[in-house]
């Protein structure tokens, strides 16, 4: 039976095509499937040319020096400033963008230099304490600190829908008081792959509290417009977005409270890699995220049905979501699954002896066990529905299996 996801991946076959051809990696790689695309991306030619050519040209410290070279690597990091906020749709004045090593420096930095100083003794934080330890860790230690300041802020658990695996805004106003100061929350969960309609929270929370978001698994794989969304943070990481690692970024919109600015002397940036984040934006715009984002809903619903028809395999995540066009939101760019008679680091490892590769463990989850293990797969643009299916053939022969 045909599906909408079909009719996505055929529409879109020729532009996937052409974009697949330049990720060097992929091409040298033709019997490999790289399905990790949540935990780093891939690079396309265009963005390591970028990192080359600077390198190679104009390579210099920021804001060190009044030589050509020195203010051309000046002006370039200043550029890719004002490119973070063109490519979140950002069209606002008093905004502000600080360069970090990833998501989750960029949340202990919102946590340890801006909201450290917003707290008094009886404040109240929401946050979630089932997405990744990045975006609980923070505030948990920063509770730790306060109190020993002798500043007691209470923790609370962002609300979550058991059938859905999204943020549940019907129980979440019990939560929220006149101390509520802050709520951290996520865009698209790294283990169940949904959107958690953060705006929502918004309505729940009223126009006055701060929220931050992590958008590592949003950002460069779908649209993210902050015109939308009312939030007062965005944090990603380079490296799940098709840059280089060791850089990401901090969004501020500096409305709700002081101006975000990180504390300390401000050392040499990974220059190399802001250059390589300007250029993956370059490239996303020119490839289409919201094409991007269609061709990988396709391929994790494609996979999504197929794992959905076997019955020793369970789908993390929303239920509801399990047929094919379903109604309900498909998950995006991400699948998450346990196969009832092989161990889960098992699966892994049959899957990469077929040159297919996936993340198997705990995938950060906070609040999980360490051995609570699934396997992930996380699709980009250059992945195919071959490869899909190869997954799909690889998880039907280990029906027979038992652990």
């Amino acid at each position: 039976m045909r599906t909408g996801s079909d009719d996505v991946i055929d529409r879109l076959t020729d532009w996937h095509r052409r974009l697949r051809a330049q990720f060097p990696i992929i091409t040298a790689n033709p019997g490999s499937a790289y399905l990790d695309s949540a935990a780093t991306t891939q690079k396309p030619a265009a963005v390591l040319d970028a990192v080359t050519e600077f390198l190679t040209t104009t390579n210099a410290n920021v804001g060190r020096g009044s030589y050509p070279w020195a203010t051309s690597t000046t002006a370039r990091i200043d550029a890719a400033r004002e490119r973070v906020r063109t490519a979140l749709g950002d069209n606002t004045t008093g905004s502000s963008v600080e360069f970090v090593d990833g998501t989750s420096h960029g949340l202990r930095a919102v946590a340890q230099d801006w909201l450290a100083d917003q707290l008094t003794d009886g404040d109240e934080i929401i946050v979630p304490f089932g997405d990744h330890e990045a975006n609980l860790r923070p505030w948990l230690d920063l509770r730790e600190q306060l109190a020993l300041r002798g500043i007691r802020v209470s923790v609370l658990a962002m609300p979550v829908d058991a059938s859905s695996g999204d943020y549940d805004h019907r129980a979440l106003p019990s939560l929220v008081t006149a101390r509520t100061r802050f709520v951290a929350v996520t865009h698209v969960h790294h283990v169940f792959g949904v959107d958690m309609n953060v705006h929502r929270v918004r309505e729940v929370v009223g126009p006055d509290v701060p929220i931050c978001l992590d958008a590592a698994q949003s950002v460069g794989h779908r649209p993210v417009s902050v015109a939308d969304l009312d939030v007062d943070f965005v944090v990603f990481s380079g490296h799940k977005m098709l840059a280089l690692p060791g850089v990401g970024a901090v969004w501020a919109r500096n409305r709700r409270g002081p101006r975000f600015a990180p504390r300390g002397w401000e050392g040499t940036p990974n220059t190399a890699g802001i250059v390589s984040m300007a250029a993956a934006f370059d490239w996303l715009d020119a490839a289409g995220l919201a094409e991007i984002g269609a061709w990988t809903t396709a391929l994790s619903a494609r996979l999504t049905d197929g794992l959905a028809r076997l019955p020793g395999v369970r789908v993390l995540g929303c239920q509801r979501s399990l047929t094919a066009d379903s109604p309900v939101q498909r998950r995006e760019s991400l699948v998450t699954f346990r196969h009832t008679a092989v161990r889960s680091d098992d699966l892994g490892f049959v899957l990469a002896d077929e040159g297919i590769m996936v993340r198997a463990d705990g995938h950060c989850q906070a609040g999980r066990e360490s051995d609570d293990h699934a396997v992930r797969v996380s699709v980009h643009v250059y992945n195919t529905a071959d490869e899909i299916d190869r997954v799909l053939a690889v998880v039907r022969r280990c029906e027979g299996m038992r652990s």
